[in-house]
């Protein structure tokens, strides 16, 4: 029997807790790979900065850890509390993925207390430099593994219903599925490049508040260079998305795209309203959709009249994919002109205004990944495990998961608050220019 209120809260609740985790998520599993890159630089180049550059990335890093731990926590209690009968299918088929991101995590963790705490224990920088490397694998891999369990619900394979029962379970087929490949490498890269960008923004915000010490342009070049890479990539992993969507999830794809009628030479549709199931004020650019589906301009493309009514993803998801392409296209766009700029020697590029774009980029980024976050999980429904399980039939029958929701929200405001209260604290009190004071490598060159 299905409780509609307990699926309304039970769905408000995960989103919630899925939409705040997912920053702390992407913030641990991009900032190692910045902390090793910056911190490799400097051991190659002997360039004190950019090992305090990580060092101090590093320290900011734990913090977001610790909440990343709660949060996450938060998810594996909900997976069971409000989607029993989702966990009693699916726990037989995927357990060995969510298994293993925990071992991932705690793999990380030991390694990035020894590396915290071991500063000033290595005279020989290089070897205190390879504690990094199970970090960053740690963390890629816990976002590897998760993102498995996520690509099973959206792709499920590895097993058989007979008569209600489930037979021939393979775990590792069921892991291996076919959005495997896109999802874990999309999630990776958008990380990644989301990072790079949030650490860019903060040396951007520096220099708008007169800093002008070098360590700051230093980080500013650093991560819009690395930001540039990732948002490249995972533009071009976006492609493949759209090819592995027009095959497994076509009704996904036609949803975020309005292409309410199956046909060939489908545009691509960008903003506009939907009135009436007539598309009104959107740009179309002419067969981009077949192209992005079927790598033909005259391709057909499966449109909402292939799939029932009930089965068809709520329609504001087009929003979402439309935030997700915008704010890609600027971070592209805005690291680019950085880059072309720092080579031809532009002057604007180190103007306030072009800061200020800059500093957007970070909170922009995140917003991105929200709205991929939200594209992916709404563009399944009505599916928790698409074509074998609704979301209705998978939630709890509970009358209190009202109360859990107002709970968790009093939880997720103290943390985000308490977090940015701990960072803003911890480098206020500690700026770059006490700390090489503190260790003698103040130099009067090092402000521009």
């Amino acid at each position: 029997m299905v409780n509609e209120e307990a699926v309304f809260y039970s769905r408000v609740l995960t989103e919630l807790t899925l939409s705040f985790h997912i920053i702390y998520a992407t913030i641990g599993v991009g900032i190692p790979l910045m902390i090793m890159i910056a911190q490799w630089i400097g051991i190659k180049k002997n360039d004190h900065h950019y090992i305090l550059l990580a060092r101090r990335w590093a320290r900011g890093y734990v913090i977001t850890v610790a909440v990343g731990v709660v949060t996450g926590t938060a998810i594996g209690l909900q997976l069971s509390l409000l989607w029993p009968n989702f966990m009693e299918l699916a726990g037989h088929i995927i357990a060995l993925p969510l298994f293993m991101e925990t071992f991932a995590f705690f793999f990380e963790a030991i390694f990035l207390g020894i590396y915290l705490y071991t500063w000033d224990r290595f005279e020989n920088q290089k070897k205190h430099f390879m504690l990094l490397i199970p970090v960053a694998i740690g963390a890629s891999f816990s976002a590897v593994f998760i993102t498995i369990v996520n690509s099973f619900m959206n792709a499920p394979q590895g097993f058989d219903i007979q008569d209600g029962q489930l037979v021939n379970i393979n775990p590792l087929l069921a892991m291996f599925n076919p959005a495997v490949p896109t999802k874990v490498s999309h999630v990776l890269t958008s990380a990644f490049m989301t990072c790079a960008f949030v650490l860019a923004s903060i040396a951007a915000y520096r220099l708008l508040r007169g800093s002008r010490h070098v360590y700051h342009k230093k980080a500013l070049f650093l991560t819009m260079k690395i930001g540039l890479i990732f948002s490249i990539a995972t533009a071009v992993i976006g492609d493949f998305s759209g090819k592995f969507l027009a095959e497994y999830q076509p009704e996904k794809l036609a949803a975020a795209e309005w292409h309410l009628e199956t046909g060939g030479n489908a545009p691509l549709i960008l903003y506009g309203i939907l009135d009436e199931d007539v598309v009104k004020y959107a740009i179309k650019i002419p067969f981009a959709l077949s192209i992005l589906a079927h790598s033909s301009p005259t391709a057909e493309v499966i449109g909402l009249d292939h799939f029932p009514k009930d089965e068809t993803p709520p329609l504001y998801i087009h929003y979402l994919f439309d935030a997700m392409v915008t704010i890609g296209m600027i971070t592209v766009l805005v690291a680019l002109i950085y880059w072309i700029g720092t080579l031809k020697k532009w002057d604007f590029i180190l103007s306030k205004w072009f800061n200020w774009l800059i500093l957007l980029l970070g909170p922009l980024s995140i917003l991105a990944i929200e709205a991929g976050w939200w594209l992916d999980e709404v563009g399944r429904q009505p599916w928790i495990l698409r074509g074998i399980m609704k979301t209705s039939h998978a939630a709890t029958t509970s009358g209190q998961v009202d109360l859990m929701l107002l709970l968790f929200t009093g939880l997720y405001i103290v943390l985000g608050i308490g977090s940015i209260v701990v960072l803003i604290r911890m480098f206020r009190k500690n700026t770059i220019e006490q700390e090489l004071a503190d260790q003698g490598l103040e130099k009067a060159g090092d402000y521009l």
